[in-house]
């Protein structure tokens, strides 16, 4: 894996986990949405001045449909409604069960890459994985049918919520294709989700007049609009697009280990056995899942069957000379393999 592949893992996960617990410390001194709003009015000054001063108009300007509709599920979906949530979500719960039950995010990504990318499909490893997921997020949420609309369970049900649109928003990504990289997308798409929260803070009621402006409060949004906002959306999308988002949102299997420890250690938050126990079993899950969790579409794993074939059988030949076009291979079996050919597909032929 490249250096920065990995550097690129190691900042969005830690920025990440800590978002939890600035968001939990943030919500003392902020309505829900409107803290997450101003996050990304902050978050978007800086980034779109960076990107407008760091690069050629042509560069930043949207231009195709790809574009676009990639500006969109980043700002509407992988950002704006999927941190909404996650900001409403966790003032009823604490930064550790909201960050395990974001982790969901991970599972739910391979079943829309399945319906919407078509390029990749969940083995049966990969389905069991999900499923010991799925069951694990159960074990956290543990809803009390006599009480199901109670304050902790609508919470919950929040975070899931917050899950589905950054596992959708992802792939969705993905399936835009667009031809701007994924900073400038981001850029774009930062305006977008601050729209979109500003529009759902002033629908919830909420004023800025209750705003406690402290220095805990300034930190707080600090880092929620920064570092979790700025460096870690640069770390995390350019990862969707180095390795796809099924490998890029596997950041989410680090982030409860960060929330929890944050949690514990600045602001001396505790987590039930039950909790704990599903974490485990989402654990577990994502143990399953990342070991062997996709599976080639048969026609690539025949394509790749044939080109190792070919290039066995060039190995078993002796190359010819012909008109000076290239040079013919000839086969044990008798058949016969350009070497122009053979070479642009990977195999190894003689005289290389």
């Amino acid at each position: 894996m490249e250096r920065r592949t990995v550097a690129f893992f190691v900042v969005a996960s830690l920025f990440f986990g800590g978002t939890f617990v600035a968001a939990k410390a943030g919500l003392e001194y902020f309505p829900p949405l409107l803290f997450v709003a101003l996050r990304f009015d902050i978050a978007a000054v800086v980034l779109l001045a960076y990107v407008l001063l760091s690069r050629p108009w042509s560069e930043v300007r949207p231009r195709t449909r790809g574009d676009v509709g990639g500006i969109l599920a980043t700002g509407g979906l992988a950002i704006g409604l999927t941190n909404a949530l996650i900001f409403v979500g966790q003032g009823y719960v604490s930064s550790g069960v909201a960050s395990i039950i974001a982790s969901l995010n991970p599972v739910l990504t391979p079943v829309f890459a399945v319906l919407l990318v078509a390029d990749e499909r969940l083995s049966r490893r990969g389905a069991v994985g999900m499923a010991l997921g799925l069951a694990g997020v159960a074990l956290v949420v543990s809803p009390d049918p006599a009480n199901l609309f109670a304050g902790g369970v609508v919470g919950k049900a929040l975070l899931l919520g917050s899950a589905v649109s950054g596992a959708l928003g992802s792939v969705l990504i993905r399936r835009a294709d667009a031809d701007l990289s994924s900073t400038v997308r981001t850029a774009w798409g930062l305006p977008v989700a601050a729209a979109l929260t500003h529009g759902m803070s002033l629908a919830a009621g909420e004023s800025p007049a209750s705003v406690a402006w402290t220095p805990e409060a300034l930190l707080a949004l600090g880092y929620v609009s920064i570092f979790a906002g700025v460096a870690a959306y640069i770390a995390y999308f350019g990862l969707i697009d180095a390795t796809g988002a099924i490998k890029a949102n596997l950041v989410f299997y680090v982030v409860p280990v960060v929330a929890t420890l944050g949690g514990w250690a600045l602001l001396g938050e505790t987590i039930s056995g039950l909790a704990v126990a599903g974490f485990l079993v989402i654990f577990a899950g994502f143990v399953v899942l990342g070991s062997e969790s996709l599976d080639l579409p048969g026609v690539a794993r025949s394509g790749v069957r044939a080109v190792q074939s070919r290039a066995g059988a060039v190995r078993r030949g002796v190359g010819l000379p012909t008109d000076g076009t290239g040079t013919q291979t000839t086969l044990t079996d008798g058949g016969s393999e350009d070497r122009d050919t053979a070479a642009d597909e990977g195999c190894y032929c003689p005289g290389d």
